[in-house]
């Protein structure tokens, strides 16, 4: 059987790869023409493989080391690679890198321009940029109505009260709709935020809980937000890089977060799909792998990087056509 090159590998869809990898104390390097990470064992060494053509991003953490070879593989395969802290939170930040996370993107100079030249088209003028932020944020809200209510999530025992978030996100529509500049949206989404985690936290039966940020949450939910949203930021730097977005041109992040198109990007799927998960997992005394395992499968069952691919293209589209000539 021929041997596919993974100069190749870039033809199989982004959106359509299931894996995302978060490793720690381990070595990648390429093997036998494979790109495999190893683990000690003892005396012994253990090679596991990564499937790159399937893979969009990733996660190197605490210990971890990577060879020429296996970055020169991923680059071809158009695997994003980022450096982090341990349990997939970050522990430094690099260069002029977004997220506080060192992302490294593939390189390459052929991706299509189609949605930069509409992004470009609109971004300058600040009323099309709320326009756009907007877009987003309404976006972000018919996700979490669609996930929230997802029979899988209910038999796992995430039952929320329907009337009580379809009250929630209806107010949140509307002050959308009416606001005036991107502070007034940044405000509505840190209510609504705050709303959604005590929703949640009635919703499992959690008790007490307030969100701690920087990663200086010690309790079991507060871990597992901050390890959930690097993973939808991972999906969020994959889907600005397949589009040929740079990370900093933000509609709605931009004025407080490097790289912030990135966070824009992951809001559109990161509460609806890792905040119940995270409570869930807290409340089942889950490690931190079972509880990746469970927001990986959750995205690749919802075609999260699709989601977010699909949104930024409409985004970029329909803004760009309000341009006056």
């Amino acid at each position: 059987m021929e041997q596919l090159p993974s100069s190749d590998l870039k033809t199989i869809l982004h959106s359509k790869r299931a894996n995302i990898y978060y490793l720690q104390h381990c070595r990648v390097l390429v093997n036998g023409g494979r790109v495999e990470y190893v683990t000690d064992a003892g005396k012994q060494s253990l090679y596991w493989n990564i499937p790159i053509a399937n893979t969009t991003t990733v996660l190197l953490g605490t210990g971890t080391s990577v060879t020429q070879a296996a970055m020169r593989e991923l680059a071809r395969a158009g695997v994003l690679v980022g450096f982090c802290g341990g349990g997939g939170t970050p522990l430094f930040s690099a260069n002029e890198i977004d997220v506080d996370i060192a992302w490294f993107s593939p390189q390459s100079e052929y991706r299509p321009t189609e949605y930069l030249q509409a992004w470009v088209k609109f971004w300058f003028d600040d009323d099309l940029r709320l326009v756009a932020a907007k877009q987003l944020q309404q976006l972000r809200l018919q996700r979490l109505s669609l996930q929230w209510q997802q029979r899988a999530l209910r038999e796992a025992g995430f039952a929320v009260d329907t009337a009580q978030l379809d009250a929630l996100l209806q107010s949140s529509r509307c002050t959308i709709e009416v606001a005036q500049d991107t502070t007034a949206l940044l405000t509505e989404e840190a209510r609504l935020s705050k709303a959604l985690f005590k929703l949640a936290v009635d919703t499992v039966g959690y008790g007490t809980f307030s969100r701690a940020k920087g990663g200086t949450g010690t309790d079991p939910a507060n871990r597992f937000l901050d390890h959930g949203n690097y993973l939808a930021y991972g999906l969020g730097a994959t889907a600005c890089w397949v589009l040929g977005l740079p990370h900093g041109l933000a509609v709605l992040h931009g004025k407080t977060r490097r790289g912030g198109l990135v966070f824009d990007a992951a809001d559109l799927v990161k509460d609806a799909c890792i905040l119940p998960h995270a409570f869930l997992s807290a409340m089942r005394g889950d490690d931190e792998q079972a509880f990746r395992r469970y927001c990986i499968e959750a995205m690749t069952r919802s075609e999260s990087l699709d989601f977010i691919i699909d949104s930024l293209k409409a985004i970029a589209t329909t803004t760009a056509t309000r341009v006056k000539r």
